[in-house]
């Protein structure tokens, strides 16, 4: 008796055990990101998980050349460099093989809009050419720099934003188009013209700090039309009203990332620094207990307002890189590292799966156009509200980068 006893309850041991093994293995067997990578990758391979088709990366119905693809991708591509997953490269790969044709045509691009946005996606492309050596590459990028060269100006020389924005200069325009402004004049432009180009993308910088900075706080506003013609802008300033929070953290992106092509010898570069030196100590002034920002920066817990994660990751970036460059001071390392883990406290998810989102992203906010966007309060706090937004996912993913996260 005791024996049948013995032998029924180890074979259900057995069977428990076994069981509980082939369960453990579909578990395994389950998970597509895995949690021990960084999360610089974990968020690339999620992203490409979330939208197999790299040219329908912004929720978009039809492929198109866009800005949001270039930041996605060109982060993509420096998690490759460090990682040398081959599925991160492919899925770049795949967006350019696609949009650009054999003769480097690219499609959906339209030249004549003179839409800075439309520079940013030359970044990857960069990336890519400097790997394959796809003369089609270059000639696209050739194309956007053309662009550049004809883009119009204010009477200054600030490229407006859009052909259908006239007068207007945009925190957001700087970062479209002078990393690869700067990048290309660098690698395929003589000493003199590179100088010229030089001297054109960091008057770009003059100019903003000129009109849109506020002496008062450091922060910069959204927008300024020199025209004052739009009913978004200050008939005598010409300014839009507020510092939007993913509006400031294009700007100094575009800071720091420029700072990577100009010599050092160059007489601009200081004074980029300076700028961005002046940039964090504003950022850090309204930097939120829990390490994130305001979507309207100064407004703090005023009804409506919220943390938000695209342009917390970018702060964590700009201070992060800034720090690992020197430009900064290494007490702002503290701040961006506080962004991080409030990055990963308030705004990231992980499902069941592995994949990781990116919670709480303004989904967009401009100024003018059609509807009419009047930079109101009310208005910044009113736009759509959503997860892996790729304006924050892209910025996520380099912000982990630089911090070895």
């Amino acid at each position: 008796m005791m024996k049948n006893i013995l032998k029924t309850t180890v074979c259900g041991l057995m069977i428990i055990s076994s069981t509980s093994c082939i369960s453990q293995k579909k578990n395994t067997e389950d998970i597509l990101v895995n949690p021990k990578l960084k999360w610089s990758e974990r968020m690339a391979i999620s992203e490409t998980i979330r939208f197999p088709d790299p040219t329908l990366l912004d929720f978009q119905k039809k492929p198109r050349w866009s800005y949001t693809n270039g930041l996605v991708l060109d982060a993509m591509y420096k998690v490759y460099e460090q990682t040398n997953n081959q599925t991160v490269y492919n899925y770049i790969y795949i967006y350019a093989n696609r949009m650009i044709d054999s003769n480097g045509k690219i499609d959906t691009y339209k030249f004549e809009n003179y839409n800075l946005d439309m520079i940013k996606s030359g970044d990857a492309i960069f990336d890519l050419y400097e790997k394959t050596k796809e003369n089609r590459f270059k000639i696209a990028m050739e194309t956007l720099d053309k662009q550049l060269e004809q883009q119009p100006t204010t009477t200054e020389g600030g490229y407006w934003h859009k052909k259908i924005y006239p007068n207007q200069m945009w925190l957001d325009g700087v970062y479209m188009a002078e990393p690869f402004h700067a990048k290309y004049a660098t690698k395929f432009q003589s000493t003199t013209e590179a100088k010229k180009s030089y001297d054109k993308i960091v008057l770009q910088f003059d100019l903003i700090e000129k009109y849109n900075r506020d002496p008062k706080t450091g922060l910069y506003y959204h927008g300024w039309d020199e025209s004052r013609k739009e009913k978004w802008s200050n008939s005598t300033t010409g300014l839009s009203q507020h510092f939007w929070s993913r509006g400031m953290g294009w700007y100094g992106m575009a800071l720091v990332d420029v700072l990577d092509y100009l010599p050092k010898d160059y007489q601009g570069r200081d004074k980029l620094i300076k700028y961005l030196n002046q940039y964090a100590e504003a950022i850090v002034k309204v930097q939120h207990s829990s390490g994130t920002w305001y979507q309207v920066l100064d407004q703090g817990n005023r009804t409506g307002n919220y943390l938000e994660a695209t342009g917390t990751s970018m702060y964590v970036y700009t201070l992060a890189k800034g720090v690992n460059k020197g430009y900064l001071p290494k007490s702002h390392m503290k701040n961006a590292k506080k962004g991080f883990e409030g990055i990963l406290k308030e705004f990231i998810q992980v499902d069941e799966k592995g994949i990781v989102s990116l919670e709480k992203c303004c989904a967009v906010a401009g100024l003018g156009g059609n509807p009419y966007r009047d930079g109101s309060y009310e208005y910044y706090i009113s736009e759509e509200i959503r997860a892996n937004d790729p304006k924050g996912t892209g910025p996520f993913i380099l912000a982990a980068l630089e911090l070895n996260r």
